[in-house]
């Protein structure tokens, strides 16, 4: 006769197998998979941070640019045949720098909201919990008292 410990075991091992996706920070359940510690959390601040990385890479990315323009001045004398290749390298690079700074600008705005969802989805569930914990109180273990052992 198999214990219930055994085919509880045995029924999680078939169960993780049968997995077909498992999250980079999940445990490994078969030496494979992630290397967390299987709880996954959310952090609003490193959703604050990377929002604010984010307007931090903007600025540096428009930086870039300006001083782009400002080497691009004067660059196409009359008469040079690889000017007219040049300049369409710096409007290429120039709509590239603008669309990525305006990429990151964009990012900012639903990488804090989704800080903050997280936040208070965490927050939400966790009172639930609290709340039940305190309306229903486990019961005294059976066998009465320990004596004092």
């Amino acid at each position: 006769m198999v214990t219930f410990d055994r085919e509880w075991a045995g029924l999680k091992q078939q169960a993780a197998a049968g997995a077909d996706m498992r999250l980079a920070s999940a445990a490994p359940t078969d030496g494979g998979g992630g290397g967390g510690s299987g709880d996954l959390k959310s952090d609003k601040a490193v959703w604050d941070r990377g929002s604010k990385d984010l307007a931090g890479l903007s600025t540096t990315v428009k930086g870039g640019a300006k001083a782009l323009e400002t080497g691009q001045k004067g660059a196409a004398p009359a008469g040079v045949e690889s000017a007219t290749a040049q300049a369409e390298l710096y409007q290429s690079w120039k709509t590239y720098l603008e669309n990525l700074a305006g990429k990151c600008t964009s990012l900012q705005g639903p990488l804090e909201k989704a800080g903050q969802g997280q936040y208070k989805n965490d927050a939400a569930i966790e009172s639930g919990f609290r709340q039940i914990d305190a309306q229903y109180k486990d019961t005294p273990a059976t066998g009465g008292s320990d004596g004092g052992r």
